[in-house]
């Protein structure tokens, strides 16, 4: 559950945008929720013609000046990159351009096992390739060791990197990072592509006009898949570059569009992070980074089909395993609750594919609305990764937990690390102990709509009108809307049952949306339900014809009172968990009566029911949430009911014989504390 947030942008200042930039009364909402005022605001930051001048970025001369004098002196250059699809495309793009400058030049990007960045191993095998100058794309910026060894093999060294910078700069010819401290370039979110778009510019004296034209659909594929702030020159990039692959030629966009089903369709920031980045990225997590960039290298129709088709399967294989772990962690959830009723969801299983596992932790994350850490035992080995939000800070959680790691690193959303063999267990106690030390209230994720919708204004023109704010992504969100009042009128399965279709007659209108990743079990809103939504609205064109695409991010009933929700959950979960609540009227109002756990259970129907849409349909004045939860943990401790906490679903059993409902743990415990 997300706490929702909706913003009601100024009347007078969504007017003067709507006349000043000429755009639709939904589209000025928009703007005026993310903060611009004036239509100068607008044009400053989204109107942006042009990419600056490459040699502002420090160290740019140089690193040009070194790479032009190794081609001249026929040195050999090795190119080295990432395998994520940032660092594949980086690749592709510098050593296309100095293959077609007449270099002698090879690449070499490390597979997953081989860990990120420059390793030894990998350096010994280039140097033994005869290589005289490595220059890296998307890394090399904490490569000090790394950047050493190179010179004591008689290599030299440019680096080209977009990550942040350490107390100490490697040893290179040129260091070219817009986050060096030292670096005076005014725009500091280009990706490793677009920075190596940059210097294939530097190289030819500046000048953006062949590099523009050759390789920035691959930077615009980058840039989004990178998930990098999508305003100034990176918002010029993506547009360009989008352009560029509406009317592509090149073999490897033809092809991985056909295997997307993105031949006929107009490419923008949703079709390239959810159809074509995906399949780049399942070649550095499923199988070789080298598969990719041989993808963007090959310049045969037919073999360009072979091998995006073979990037699709490993997608499938990605996504497989992606689901795989869900369910087993769905399973393990389901089997003992408390996994999800503790301050930070902490999760351990064996052989669960490393190349996903950031991928499953935001999954969960973003299902349980808590701080996720996922690990894995492979060979002995337990590596993770985690995923938070609001306050709660990734990184210093893991250097709280230290002593149970052998390694770690991150930020404060994201981190990775690697437990000490036999402290597991311990490992999760520490991060317990460092969310109740810090968070005495935790972060709850949220969710905010840019502006309310009424009927009057979800018309094709205003709709279509939104467009002029593409490309989306990191810093220039797709806007969100929120609808209220809405009655659900028919709700349907799509694709395996795990989506589903949302019809609901807003105004005098009825209207179709979808939901995924929520099957129709899951959703806390039935038909003839009152209902209120926050959703993104586009238009969908099928054989011609046009409707509405309107997307349902979180869906709940209309009655629906988020701030006593939140406040009961977090009392009825702090008592699981043994903490001592302020009071004893706490406990006493979670007790419930026996008439009051028998109204719950007769409301519960044979087919099952959603738990919030149970509480809701309870309409019980004197049964809040907390007292709810008790009630369903009772019941569950009891066998009288099956509890889906992942699927969040409730199903009656069949039973035998009555229960004494006082016996439950958890009502036991109750009753002792009160006395």
């Amino acid at each position: 559950m997300k706490n929702w947030t909706v913003g009601v942008p100024d009347r007078k200042t969504v007017s003067g945008l709507v006349f000043g930039c000429q755009v639709s009364p939904l589209t000025a909402a928009a703007l005026a929720a993310k903060g611009y005022t004036t239509p100068e605001s607008v044009a400053d930051s989204l109107n942006v013609d042009g990419l600056s001048d490459p040699f502002m970025i420090k160290d740019m001369d140089i690193a040009a000046e070194t790479i032009n004098e190794a081609i001249d002196n026929e040195e050999k250059i090795c190119v080295y990159g990432d395998y994520d699809c940032d660092g594949i495309m980086s690749t592709v793009i510098l050593f296309s351009y100095l293959f077609e400058a007449g270099a002698d030049v090879v690449y070499y990007i490390p597979e997953r096992s081989e860990g990120y960045g420059l390793n030894k191993n990998a350096i010994d095998k280039i140097r033994d390739d005869g290589v005289s100058l490595i220059v890296t794309v998307d890394n090399g910026i904490s490569a000090i060791s790394e950047a050493e060894y190179i010179y004591e093999c008689g290599m030299k060294l440019v680096i080209t990197d977009h990550h942040q910078q350490g107390d100490t700069l490697p040893r290179a010819e040129a260091i070219v990072d817009p986050h060096r401290h030292d670096c005076p370039s005014e725009f500091k979110h280009m990706c490793g592509a677009g920075l190596a778009l940059k210097l294939t510019a530097a190289l030819d004296g500046g000048d953006y006009t062949l590099a523009m034209e050759q390789f920035s659909d691959l930077a615009a594929i980058a840039t989004v898949a990178d998930i990098v702030s999508l305003t100034g020159e990176n918002r010029f990039l993506v547009s360009e570059g989008m352009r560029l692959i509406d009317d592509t030629d090149r073999p490897a966009l033809l092809a991985l569009k056909k295997v997307c089903g993105l031949e006929d369709k107009e490419i923008d920031s949703t079709s390239i992070g959810f159809g074509l980045a995906p399949r780049i990225n399942a070649s550095g997590r499923f199988g070789s980074p080298r598969t990719a960039a041989e993808l963007f290298l090959c310049e045969d129709p037919d073999e360009a089909l072979d091998i995006a088709s073979e990037l699709d399967k490993l997608n499938t294989m990605r996504k497989s395993a992606e689901n795989d772990i869900i369910s087993e962690i769905s399973a393990m959830i389901d089997s003992d609750p408390s996994i999800i009723r503790k301050r930070v969801i902490y999760l351990s299983g064996k052989n669960w594919h490393h190349g996903v596992i950031g991928i499953v932790a935001a999954r969960i994350q973003e299902m349980f609305g808590k701080p996720c850490f996922i690990a894995s035992e492979t060979d002995g080995e337990v590596r993770g990764s985690a995923r938070a939000f609001g306050e709660f800070s990734v990184f210093e959680a893991l250097t709280y937990a230290s002593d149970a790691l052998s390694k770690f690193g991150g930020h404060p959303g994201a981190g990775g690390f690697t437990v000490k063999d036999g402290m597991t267990e311990r490992f999760g106690e520490l991060l317990e102990e460092y969310a109740a030390s810090d968070h005495e209230i935790m972060p709850i994720l949220s969710l905010s709509a840019d502006s309310p919708v009424t009927p009057a204004e979800l018309t094709f023109q205003n709709v279509e009108d939104l467009k002029k704010l593409e490309p989306y992504g990191m810093g220039n969100e797709q806007p969100l809307f929120y609808i209220e009042n809405a009655e659900i009128t028919e709700i349907r399965p799509m694709g395996n049952g795990s989506h589903s279709m949302i019809k609901f007659k807003f105004g005098t209108t009825e209207y179709t949306a979808k939901m995924f990743r929520t099957s129709p079990d899951m959703l806390p809103v039935g038909k003839g339900d009152p209902a209120k939504m926050i959703v993104t609205l586009g238009i969908n064109e099928f054989r011609g014809n046009r409707s509405l695409d309107i997307l349902v991010k979180d869906i709940r009933p209309q009655m629906f009172e988020q701030n006593r929700f939140f406040s009961a959950q977090r009392s009825f979960e702090a008592m699981t968990r043994g903490e001592k609540l302020p009071n004893i009227n706490y406990y006493k109002h979670m007790f419930p009566s026996q008439k009051e756990a028998a109204y719950v259970y007769r409301c519960i129907p044979d087919k099952g029911i959603n738990p919030e849409r149970l509480f809701i349909k309870l309409g019980a004045q004197d049964i809040n949430y907390a007292k709810f939860s008790c009630i369903i943990e009772a019941f569950r401790q009891l066998g009288l009911i099956s509890v889906s906490s992942a699927g969040q679903f409730i199903m009656k059993n069949k039973v035998t014989s009555r229960s004494d409902l006082f016996s439950a743990p958890v009502l036991a415990f109750i009753r002792q504390v009160i006395g």
